[in-house]
């Protein structure tokens, strides 16, 4: 029998637990599943409130609040399972969302990640921002997705009921085996948080894996739970993070041109804030280009040590830029870039 743990990581979200856990209890009461929340030091009673009401589920009880990246790496350090299903707490889940996904990874072991299609929370019609019907990343390196092009969220009319190959799959419902998870190092803890699920997917790619996108699973999102997007400490960790992942994976002939354009288009971003009085958001930006650079010879070690595997990696990244799709030419939606 398959063992799977569902790992929900935990900081200050009582009332997350307290309105979307029993819909993931419900939902994945079949033979073999475990459901554990992991604790990134809450103070909010978090887990007085779980041994009162869910005595069942498993906790564990992290020493400080790890963000999202060590967070699960410590929480997942040592816990036996044939696959976990990483799970934000502020998700509600469908009945028969496991199911499919792992009859897909069970058929095919090359497939190493997985997510369910994300729709939003509190407009169940729409897909949500961060993962909607599975992520891509354009020739610039934003990422973007199936459902969603930057703020811009489609209705979901079946237009993505598919199961299929992406770049990159969703940290807030990420099925993945547990040997990838640790074989590849697991979440790079410089990120803390934001965008480090698109870097181990693209490392596990460039390894010859692949991540799929179901939309035979079905999760409902709130989003934004911990970070409100126009909270500048987002603004930073998304600027920075990006840096970290294009520096980390791309292969030599894209790297300098590549790297030399986000650069010049960051800066643009930056004077757009600043014009607009948004100064909060400019510090932001330059605050992450100094952390960028502080974090450079961690990530040229990194870049020497997997040379060989970086530069022969089928290249991921979608041939369009969205900037010049959804800024000049006023495209949308997703149908209308790939065209």
């Amino acid at each position: 029998m398959l063992s799977i743990a569902i790992v929900i990581l935990n900081w200050n979200g009582k009332n997350y637990l307290e309105k979307f856990l029993p819909s993931v209890v419900q939902n994945s009461n079949i033979p073999g599943v475990d459901i554990y929340v992991a604790d990134n030091k809450s103070a909010d009673h978090s887990i007085e409130f779980l041994n009162l009401n869910f005595p069942r589920i498993k906790i564990i009880q992290l020493d400080k609040n790890y963000g999202f990246a060590e967070g699960y790496n410590k929480a997942l350090k040592g816990l036996k399972a044939d696959y976990y299903i990483l799970l934000n707490s502020d998700v509600e889940v469908t009945p028969n969302w496991i199911t499919p996904i792992i009859d897909l990874l069970e058929k095919d072991k090359s497939i190493a990640a997985c997510m369910p299609k994300i729709r939003q929370y509190h407009n169940r019609l729409y897909f949500e921002y961060a993962g909607a019907a599975g992520g891509f990343i354009d020739k610039f390196g934003y990422p973007f997705c199936r459902g969603r092009l930057f703020n811009i969220l489609e209705q979901d009319n079946g237009q993505y009921d598919d199961t299929i190959e992406v770049t990159w799959a969703t940290g807030a419902c990420l099925f993945i085996r547990s040997n990838i998870y640790h074989d590849f190092g697991g979440f790079d803890s410089s990120f803390f948080a934001h965008m480090e699920e698109i870097d181990l997917c693209w490392r596990i790619k460039i390894a010859g894996y692949k991540i799929y996108y179901s939309s035979q699973s079905v999760v409902y999102h709130v989003g934004g739970g911990t970070l409100h997007k126009e909270n500048p400490q987002k603004t930073y960790l998304n600027y920075r993070n990006n840096l970290f992942l294009l520096f980390k994976n791309l292969p030599s002939s894209r790297f300098f041109y590549i790297l030399s354009i986000r650069m010049i288009l960051d800066c643009i971003s930056a004077f757009k804030h600043l014009f607009s009085f948004e100064l909060k958001s400019v510090f932001a930006i330059f605050k992450a280009h100094m952390s960028f650079y502080k974090h450079l010879n961690k990530y040229i070690s990194y870049r020497k040590v997997n040379r060989q595997k970086i530069n022969k990696q089928k290249y991921p990244l979608c041939p369009r830029s969205i900037i010049l799709q959804k800024f000049f030419l006023k495209h949308r939606v997703y149908s209308e870039i790939i065209k």
